[in-house]
């Protein structure tokens, strides 16, 4: 359940890897510590933008039709077609290299990367909303989609992110809600490494 990430690969390699026109992020600088709040790199039907991680639900109810009140970082994808609370949200594709999770006790927790033993990219699915502020301010936001842990990393955490293959990226952004649930999985065991993560910065982007 990615709670910070990161993209220290080229942006330009990123938009080779998907197949898209790097000029609307050209100047996205490498990330080491992406948090919750910042703007990062998605993928829309639209190309490549960004958008604020984490969607303000201005407007939004839950099923007692009472407001929700915290801001909306990530999605379980077992409930997000059920739930009001996501109603009218539009998909998205967060691309990273890896994410962070923490374990053991507080003040002495140990930060694990997670990355793709083959190396590469991870898609992860999203959900996209657009908050409007007062004169007529308009922000895209987004909140990533989770699932059960995979074998690799349920030891460190209950949760994880919905990793898309690259072949189903157009499936998700497109497709019918029964033609993606089914990508709505924990990623194959064996698929996924994770390492102390050591030297990292965790004051700076």
């Amino acid at each position: 359940m990615p709670g910070r990430f990161f993209l220290t690969s080229p942006i330009a390699d990123v938009a080779r890897a998907l197949d898209q026109d790097v000029r609307p992020v050209a100047d996205e600088p490498v990330r080491h510590n992406v948090s919750p709040g910042q703007d990062i790199v998605t993928l829309t039907q639209k190309g490549l933008q960004r958008m604020r991680w984490g969607i303000v639900p201005v407007g939004r109810v839950d099923a007692r039709g009472r407001p929700v009140m915290q801001t909306l970082i990530n999605a379980r994808s077992e409930t997000v077609f059920e739930k009001v609370t996501f109603r009218g949200t539009g998909r998205a594709v967060v691309p990273l290299d890896g994410w962070y999770e923490w374990t053991g006790e507080k003040r002495r927790k140990t930060p694990w990367a997670i990355t793709p033993k083959p190396g590469g990219f991870l898609f992860f699915a999203a959900i996209t909303d657009r908050w409007q502020g007062p004169g007529g301010v308009e922000v895209d936001q987004v909140a990533t989609l989770t699932c059960a842990p995979s074998a690799d990393v349920v030891d460190i955490h209950h949760r994880m992110g919905v990793i898309l293959e690259k072949d189903d990226i157009g499936t998700w952004l497109t497709g019918s809600q029964d033609a993606v649930k089914p990508l709505f999985k924990p990623w194959p065991a064996g698929r996924l490494r994770v390492e102390e993560a050591v030297g990292v910065d965790w004051s700076g982007p």
